[in-house]
């Protein structure tokens, strides 16, 4: 590990390692680099990641320190950071992002870490919300504390968010003065919504479980890009659920893996089955259940991470004849396997009979049952269109409503992701098909 500080001089030695990440243009990776002169004493090396390859051979150059391009590994920015900073002998590992540039006061700021903090943040304002961000880490901790891998969080933007999130509060120092500047803030609907999202991460909620108790239930059919990022996000929240059930319905790509790299979470139980389809799928969890409430969440979709918390507020003093609450639902699209853009809220209504849930325009989300009604009903009905592997919500949503009442709530915790292998969008059996099997 190289020294600090020089015996006697106060001199600094080249003890930081910068990554850059997530440039788009040369105009604002070159603000970047011409900011860090002003800390070039302490530079190691600096890292360009993850810029489009038209940049990729500017031969960008930094005096007095290395400076390379580097794309991503497998496409993933956390398994490229975790790759990098396990070989680094520096003290600390230094984050800039997008359209970020150092303000010309850094000099006058020490950029160290005292004993008992191991990351500097700063904070960036847009549209009235302040997110804070990794700025200075000491590497030692990042060699024993790995970022999150692209099959675990929603979009590239949440890795470092998500893992700040996972730090210890004391061991966290904001940076007392503005360290770092902007030379652009995109506001597009679809970073807007991810800046919503990543803001939760930092939310200061209650840790431990608070009443009313929720387990939830995931039913996995070949869904290894999506279901990790589903798992993770019922793990990463500011008030936990007591449960996380998954059921494998035979899947034949590599889900099983990824499943079962949970193992060791506490409340985690993973089954195994042959396939059967959605509705025997998520009855099998449902025997597993001992929660009050139980919810729903498609293993291509994930949650907010204070989904739990505001779930369990709308849940209290509910009322007995209330067998489901749901809410609305945020949107996103799926391009390819990294682009994920954001196309708007569906915002839920009031559902007061059988008509109102037939006439609905897109799934009733997010779906949170009460444990014991739903077991009165023998969980979710095996009917026999398509082998009952298709509109389970609905069929059993068709029963809960004739003895008891659907609750709507104005809260948006679930995103739901359309993509191409989504079930729905492979299978042309018609709506009206499916309406003459429902009592």
């Amino acid at each position: 590990m190289m020294a600090r500080i020089l015996k006697g001089g106060g001199v600094y030695m080249k003890d930081i390692h910068l990554f850059l990440i997530g440039y788009v243009n040369s105009s604002s990776i070159k603000k970047a680099i011409d900011s860090v002169h002003l800390i070039n004493n302490r530079i190691d090396e600096i890292i360009i990641l993850d810029i489009p390859e038209t940049l990729n051979q500017l031969g960008l150059t930094f005096e007095g320190a290395k400076t390379k391009c580097i794309n991503l590994l497998d496409n993933d920015l956390g398994l490229t950071l975790n790759h990098h900073i396990q070989s680094l002998s520096c003290e600390y590992v230094m984050f800039l992002y997008s359209y970020d540039y150092l303000d010309n006061s850094i000099t006058k700021h020490q950029l160290a870490l005292d004993d008992e903090k191991v990351v500097m943040t700063y904070d960036i304002t847009i549209n009235n919300k302040v997110i804070q961000r990794p700025f200075l880490s000491k590497a030692s901790f990042l060699q024993q504390h790995p970022f999150s891998l692209r099959c675990h969080v929603p979009f590239k933007e949440s890795v470092l968010p998500s893992w700040l999130s996972t730090v210890d509060e004391l061991s966290i120092a904001s940076s007392p003065n503005k360290l770092v500047n902007q030379t652009f803030i995109d506001k597009t609907s679809s970073n807007l919504q991810k800046l919503n999202f990543i803001e939760k991460y930092q939310q200061k909620l209650e840790k431990q479980n608070l009443a009313p108790s929720i387990a939830v239930i995931i039913a996995n059919y070949n869904m290894a890009n999506y279901v990790g990022i589903a798992i993770n996000s019922c793990i990463l929240q500011s008030s936990l659920p007591e449960q996380i059930i998954v059921v494998d319905d035979g899947s034949n790509d590599h889900s099983l893996e990824i499943i079962k790299s949970f193992k060791n979470t506490p409340g985690f139980r993973f089954l195994s089955k042959d396939n059967g389809g959605k509705a025997r799928a998520l009855n099998a969890a449902l025997s597993y259940v001992e929660t009050e409430f139980v919810m729903e969440l498609d293993a291509d979709d994930w949650l907010d991470p204070d989904a739990f918390y505001t779930i369990r507020r709308c849940l209290e003093n509910l009322k007995e004849d209330v067998a489901v609450l749901y809410g609305n639902l945020r949107a996103w699209k799926q391009n390819g396997e990294e682009n994920i853009r954001y196309k708007g809220l569906r915002k839920g209504r009031a559902i007061l009979n059988r008509n109102d849930l037939l006439s609905y325009v897109f799934p009733l989300g997010p779906r949170i049952y009460r444990t014991s009604t739903l077991k009165q009903n023998n969980g979710f009905p095996l009917i026999d269109f398509e082998g009952g592997r298709m509109y389970e919500d609905v069929s059993v949503l068709n029963d809960l409503i004739k003895t008891h009442r659907l609750l709507y709530k104005d809260m948006t915790v679930y995103n739901v992701r359309e993509h191409p292998l989504s079930i729905t969008k492979k299978n042309h059996s018609s709506w009206s098909d499916f309406l003459k099997y429902l009592d």
